[in-house]
């Protein structure tokens, strides 16, 4: 068993139990449902917005879809700039910027206005998820960050959570200005607690940004985990954009109020993500991303009677297998990366919000024109392809590094020993 040892003058990486620790990680949850409940919020109000402002359901989901759009744009540049001017002032920034963006958006006079917040917004929110993922991976010790990660994940998923069902009990009430703004109060505080929580940045990261990407994608590992958080978000998407269609119609015939209620499968989600990171510390990256899945797949398949049971059941383990799966492919970019993290991690995040674009779009084509049954088979098709990374690993790569670590503090005294013998 080897000793990791700390350069002279360079603070240790954080491991579960170190003080920071767990500050660190609550400050991510609280960031990471801060920009979610934001950017998932206007998901729930919709219907809303076509009656508003004259729009049909396309053009309202306008509103979603530049959200996301702005993300996938902007997620490489800004962690680019995370390397430059520090990721924890790009992370304050970008989840204040974000919050302060969702407090106007009630009061958008137009439609055309209502977008252009949104662009703005997606281009605030873009900073945090990919930042946030490269400061973890340079202020947590390998060995715990896949569960510092599945942390902040279940952050996000609990974050998209809460915006959709604030948005929809007190849009019930008031309107939808006044649900966007309970959503904008949530995040405001949510905000302000990640600002006062996050500990400062004690590692430097500098580099180009240019040549950095450059080498991520020249890198067969993480261009297939890349890969893997396209089609990952891409069948995810799918089943959450068109199920609710499917329950609409016979043989279930559900209001509207009981599909929105699907959401709450969110739950198994934010659980399965930390739970996710752990067992990727344990176990390894890859041992878990095949778990995960594995059980996305046989979910989605469950899907497919016209049995209410069947179909929860199956929406359940799908949005778990999703998001124990994106926690690991996620830390295990962060753990093939060894420089400038922030375009990995960017990079990662770029596929992941063009799969929820792309792979969202193709998943409705094929149900308007086949049905449920073709929609499942495309999106097991996606899953199945996530696996690539796992399959194509190398031995080494994936497996946890528990075993490969131990304390400083005992090297440190048994180096302390040595040196009063020599003295004296």
């Amino acid at each position: 068993m080897t000793a990791t040892l700390t350069p002279v003058g360079s603070p240790r990486r954080l491991l579960r139990g170190d003080v920071g620790f767990a500050r660190i990680a609550v400050a991510m949850f609280a960031g990471g449902a801060a920009v979610f409940a934001l950017l998932y919020g206007v998901q729930a109000v919709l219907p809303q917005l076509s009656v508003a402002f004259h729009v049909g359901p396309a053009q309202a989901g306008l509103s979603m879809s530049v959200a996301t759009a702005a993300i996938a744009l902007a997620v490489i540049p800004i962690s680019g700039l995370s390397e430059r001017w520090g990721r924890v002032r790009v992370l304050r920034l970008s989840v204040g910027l974000a919050a302060v963006l969702g407090l106007l958006l009630p009061l958008s006079p137009t439609f055309g206005a209502l977008l252009a917040d949104r662009v703005l917004q997606g281009v605030a929110i873009a900073g945090m998820p990919a930042v946030a993922m490269a400061y973890l991976a340079d202020e947590i010790h390998p060995a715990a960050l896949a569960g510092a990660v599945g942390t902040f994940i279940a952050g996000n998923g609990l974050g998209g959570l809460a915006g959709r069902l604030v948005a929809s009990a007190v849009t019930d009430l008031g309107g939808w200005r006044f649900g966007l703004g309970a959503v904008s109060a949530l995040s405001v505080g949510c905000a302000v607690a990640f600002a006062l929580l996050l500990p400062p940045q004690r590692h430097s990261t500098r580099g180009p940004s240019v040549r950095a990407v450059r080498r991520h994608l020249a890198d067969p590992g993480l261009r297939r985990l890349y890969l893997a958080g396209f089609v990952l978000m891409g069948g995810f998407v799918t089943v959450y954009n068109y199920l609710g269609y499917r329950l609409l119609r016979p043989p279930f015939s559900l209001s509207p109020t009981l599909v929105g209620l699907i959401f709450f499968a969110y739950l198994a989600g934010t659980a399965a993500s930390a739970i996710a990171g752990r067992l990727a510390d344990r176990h390894g990256s890859r041992s878990v991303l095949y778990g995960a899945v594995a059980v996305a797949t046989v979910a989605a398949l469950v899907t497919l009677p016209d049995a209410l049971p069947a179909v929860l059941i199956g929406l359940g383990l799908v949005t778990t297998g999703f998001f124990g799966a994106h926690a690991a492919a996620s830390g295990w970019v962060g753990q093939l990366a060894m420089t400038a993290r922030g375009q990995a991690a960017g990079l990662y995040l770029c596929a992941y919000y063009a799969g929820s674009s792309v792979g969202g779009w193709v998943g409705g084509l094929l149900y308007e024109r086949f049905g449920w049954t073709a929609t499942v088979g495309y999106v097991v098709c996606l899953f199945a392809i996530a696996l690539t990374p796992a399959i194509r690993a190398t031995p080494a790569v994936g497996r946890p590094l528990q075993s490969t670590v131990v304390s400083s503090r005992p090297v440190r005294r048994d180096q302390d020993r040595r040196g009063r013998r020599s003295s004296s």
